[in-house]
């Protein structure tokens, strides 16, 4: 299996929110997004600017509610933030494994490093990091 990389600096959040717009346009049903990174990195803004893309407006940070869901006319956008659970069990309880591989949604979890069995296949990996405090490094590992 080969991966590709692809690497963003953001200068701004609407940076950062116009290329979540952009990733948009290469999202697939049944994918499954994993966000890594710190706090304030960006994750959230970039799930904001894929729901531009989407043309849902409103996304919110899940941190939370856990979930949130969200329907556009072409797929259903499911946000996940994992920051809060404490164990595998309280995660695995969300029912994740429901939105995988699903024909109609696409998957994107903040904090995976909590989820004990993310999926391996049709997933992609974005990490963020703060490079100082106005730059973002947006890495996107996709398997090809």
């Amino acid at each position: 299996m080969m991966m590709t990389e692809d690497i963003f600096i953001s200068h701004s959040e609407s940076d950062t929110r116009n290329f979540g717009y952009s990733y948009g346009k290469r999202i697939k049903p049944g994918q499954v997004v994993l966000l890594y990174g710190d706090l304030g990195t960006g994750k959230t803004v970039f799930v904001k600017g894929v729901g531009d893309y989407l043309g849902i407006s409103g996304v919110k940070s899940p941190s939370f509610t856990l979930i949130n869901e969200y329907k556009s006319d072409k797929i259903y956008l499911i946000h996940s933030d994992l920051y809060r659970l404490e164990d595998f069990n309280q995660v695995e309880a969300l029912g994740l494994d429901d939105y995988v591989n699903s024909d109609d949604c696409v998957l994107f979890v903040e904090w995976p490093e909590r989820w004990k069995f993310p999926p391996q296949h049709n997933t992609v990996k974005i990490f963020f990091k703060a490079v100082n405090e106005f730059e973002r490094e947006i890495k996107i590992q996709e398997a090809q």
